[in-house]
Order: structure tokens, then C-alpha cells, then sequence
């Protein structure tokens, strides 16, 4: 008898376990505490026009039970989204956890006005916690809604600009403009402060024309703010056309057997002949090197550096114009055909390269077809080149003066002969140098513009 009450009372006891489990159970699963998760994107500081956001909400326990999306201005509130999910089977088995969706904000459409909107998230689960009301989770976002784009205007009047050649247009800006500079077709040119002293917004912006694209293309102003707001606007400009020389180029077997060996760092095809390394030199290396330029141009200084009259080779002629084009032959036959963008000078060998104009040296290497080149950046996107060096006395980072000598003239690279190739970069796109040595077109076409600023 004693057994049988032994037992029943641990089958009692067990019984009540097991119910005190079960309960136990449903008393956590139902009353839980862990909150739904939220992820939304993007999260724009800054709100112009249209913006569209993803978001995602997961609750992996008792589920979603409710989702609103809500604005809220100077004590308006705007209600975005609102999505209910109802309870479904037992525990909710079949209720969502997970949602995905997009919803997109337009400050027009919803007569925001300028300044601060809090962007507001909140999703709560079917837990019974806090009433029954769900645990809740928020995600809040503070936005600047500014729709007004930023004001730009021309300042100086005539621009007359040649074919390959340099433009610079004087201008000025809202303040709330944070980057601005002029269109000339698809290509932008950056233009940067004219003078700390002066009244904030006051820019200069040096552009250039293609020698290689077409001649009439559309040229504009542009600025952008903080927003993403932009605006653009027109000045009066006036492109002349200039005609450029053809240059006919023999390329012979034994100038390939001298230049070729300063190339054996390039990779070319084992079963290349000469003429075509010559060819992948001409071609391929020749875009690198260019590219290597372009990017050269966010090296500059914000500043101007150079001052007046820019200095030529001493006692040296011109022995090859900029924007001539090329056409190489070998063996009778046109192999190729490309556009000069220097100025080819030739004095005695190995003569002394000076500083066309104070600046800072932003390279100082062998560069491909250029050889041995030193780049001397003059502030505000304007840089000048000097190649086929067959000696370099400055190093990158170093500042020079007018005049100071910077290496000495050779024929390495792709050269045919000792001589220095002279080039004039604006913003990473090579112009005319010739322009830059005259100081009438100087006084004319940017000292005049720059006298405005004390006007």
C-alpha cells in the first residue's frame, strides 16, 4: 500500500511539473520581451526631392502585429505608412515575420516646409507584454528638407576662347553652395575661391576647349549645394577656330632599335614585332599616361601660386606645335595617327629646364612616352609639364620659384632627339602653352577678369 502512495504522489508530482512547465512555457512564449527589428535605408541628411527608402521588419517569435511610417514638422504629423498583420493559427504559426517594402518621400507633394522633419518607424509584435499591447521597437530620423537649389552668376562679361585653347570665367555663388565650376559639354571644370579676404562666394574657374572634340559645345556654369540641389546658368562666350598643321612622321627600323629597349618594362606579346610594341606604345601607354595626368588635377592647390609672366626655354625653337596631328608611316605605309598636346623645343642638349612660374612639384618620375617628367602644379587646376628630361633636381612635394631650374632637357621616352615638351594642363586637360607665354593675351583674358574681384 505504501508503494501504490509513493507512486501516485510522484505521478502527482510529476503531473504538476509538467503543467508548471507547460505554463511556464506559455507565460514566456506569449509575454516575451524581445522587440521586432527594424532596418531602413537610405538615411539622407539632406531632403530636395524624391527619395525613396527600403525597409525591413522581422519579429521571429510572436511576429508582426502592427507597422506605421509617420513625418513629423513643427508639430504636424503625416502618416506614411500604416500596415496592420493579423494573428493567424495557433501561437500566431502562420502570422508574417518578416516584411519587406518601399515607401518614397516627396517634400513637394507633401507641403514640407524648409528645415527640420523627423522621419519616425515604429513596429510592435503580438506579444501580451505591456498590456497587451507588444513589445515596440523605433527608428528615428532626423532630415533638413531644402528644395531651394543654390544661386550662380557670371561676374565677368566677354570670354573669348580659342580651339585648344584656356577660358576663365569669374563668378558668384549662394552661400550655400558647396561645390561649383563650369560644364563645356560633358566634361566639368572645378572652379575654386577666388580670394580668402574677399566676400564669401566669389570664384574663379579656368576651362578649356578640346582640340579634339567637336568646336561648338554647350558651356555653362553649374553649382550644386548640400541637398543635391544644382543649378546651372549661361555667360557670354565666343569659341574662334583655329586650324592645326599635319605633320607627316617616318618611323624607321633603327629609331624602333633605340627607343624600344627604354619600353622593356611594358608587356607586350612575346611574338610582337617591332612595329607593333611601337604601336601598343603609342596607343595604349599613351592613354595611361593620360589618364595619369587627368588624375594629377585633385593635387592642386586652391590658391593661385604663379604670378605674371611665364617663362620659355631659353634660346630654343619650336620644333613641333600643340594640336598638331600626327600621322605615323613606316615602311611607306600609315600605322597610326595622334594629336600633339605640347610644344616641342629644342636649344642645346642637355640644356637647363627652369620653372615656367612659382608652384609646387606634384611629380617628378618617369612617365611612359614622356620619359622623365616634372609636373609643377600653379594652383587652382592650372598645371604645367616638362618631359623627355634626361634629368630631374626636384622631387614631389618640393615648392619652386619662376625661373628655378628644375632639370635638364633629353630624349627620354618617345623621343626622336633632345628637346623639351612643354605643356599647359587646366583641370587636367592639356591647352595651348603658347597663349601662356604671351603676357597682351594674359592681361587680356585673365588679369582683367581677376581686377573685377577688387572692384
Amino acid at each position: 500500500m505504501g508503494n501504490r502512495k509513493k507512486k501516485s504522489l510522484f505521478l502527482a508530482i510529476g503531473a504538476i511539473l509538467l503543467v508548471l512547465i507547460v505554463l511556464g512555457w506559455f507565460i514566456f512564449s506569449v509575454f516575451e520581451g524581445e522587440k521586432p527589428q527594424i532596418t531602413l535605408q537610405p538615411f539622407p541628411e539632406y531632403l530636395s526631392g524624391t527619395q525613396e527608402f527600403t525597409l525591413t521588419t522581422t519579429d521571429m517569435k510572436r511576429g508582426l502585429r502592427n507597422l506605421k511610417v509617420s513625418l513629423s514638422q513643427e508639430g504636424r504629423k503625416i502618416d506614411i505608412l500604416t500596415e496592420p498583420f493579423p494573428f493567424k493559427g495557433l501561437f500566431n504559426q502562420e502570422g508574417t515575420r518578416r516584411y519587406d517594402t518601399e515607401f518614397s518621400l516627396d517634400p513637394s507633394q507633401l507641403n514640407l516646409a524648409q528645415g527640420r522633419v523627423d522621419l519616425i518607424v515604429r513596429v510592435w509584435d503580438h506579444s501580451r507584454r505591456s498590456g497587451g499591447d507588444g513589445n515596440v521597437s523605433m527608428v528615428h530620423h532626423k532630415i533638413i528638407v531644402d528644395t531651394i537649389p543654390p544661386a550662380i552668376r557670371a561676374l565677368s562679361r566677354s570670354h573669348y576662347v580659342n580651339v585648344g585653347g584656356t577660358g576663365l570665367v569669374v563668378y558668384q555663388t549662394s552661400s550655400d553652395s558647396v561645390e561649383s565650376g563650369v560644364f563645356v559639354g560633358d566634361r566639368f571644370f572645378k572652379g575654386y575661391p577666388a580670394d580668402e579676404e574677399l566676400q564669401e562666394g566669389y570664384h574663379v574657374c579656368y576651362f578649356a576647349i578640346s582640340p579634339i572634340k567637336g568646336t561648338n559645345p554647350e558651356i555653362y556654369l553649374w553649382t550644386e549645394d548640400k541637398a543635391g540641389n544644382r543649378s546651372k546658368a549661361g555667360f557670354y562666350y565666343h569659341i574662334r577656330r583655329k586650324s592645326f598643321r599635319t605633320e607627316k612622321i617616318n618611323i624607321s627600323g633603327r629609331f624602333l632599335k633605340r627607343i624600344l629597349p627604354y619600353f622593356s618594362f611594358y608587356s607586350f606579346a612575346p611574338e610582337a614585332s617591332d612595329e607593333e610594341k611601337f604601336l601598343q606604345i603609342n596607343q595604349e601607354l599613351r592613354k595611361e599616361n593620360a589618364q595619369t595626368f587627368y588624375e594629377l588635377k585633385s593635387e592642386t592647390n586652391p590658391a593661385q601660386l604663379w604670378t605674371g609672366k611665364w617663362l620659355r626655354l631659353k634660346n630654343a625653337a619650336n620644333m613641333a606645335n600643340f594640336g598638331d596631328r600626327r600621322l605615323y608611316y613606316y615602311n611607306g605605309k600609315k600605322i597610326d595617327k595622334q594629336i600633339h598636346l605640347g610644344v616641342d623645343l629644342a636649344s642645346l642638349a642637355n640644356s637647363k629646364v627652369q620653372a615656367a612660374n612659382n608652384g609646387r612639384v606634384i611629380y617628378a618620375e618617369r612617365l611612359g612616352i614622356y620619359g622623365n617628367t616634372v609636373v609643377l602644379d600653379h594652383g587652382q587646376g592650372l598645371a604645367s609639364v616638362n618631359s623627355h628630361l634626361s634629368h630631374i633636381n626636384v622631387e614631389a612635394g618640393q615648392e619652386v620659384m619662376k625661373g628655378d631650374v628644375i632639370g635638364l632637357t633629353g630624349q627620354t621616352g618617345l623621343a626622336g632627339g633632345d628637346h623639351l615638351h612643354f605643356s599647359i594642363l587646366v583641370n587636367g586637360q592639356f591647352v595651348n602653352p603658347i597663349e601662356w607665354w604671351d603676357p597682351h593675351w594674359i592681361e587680356d583674358n585673365i588679369s582683367k577678369k581677376l581686377a573685377l574681384l577688387n572692384e
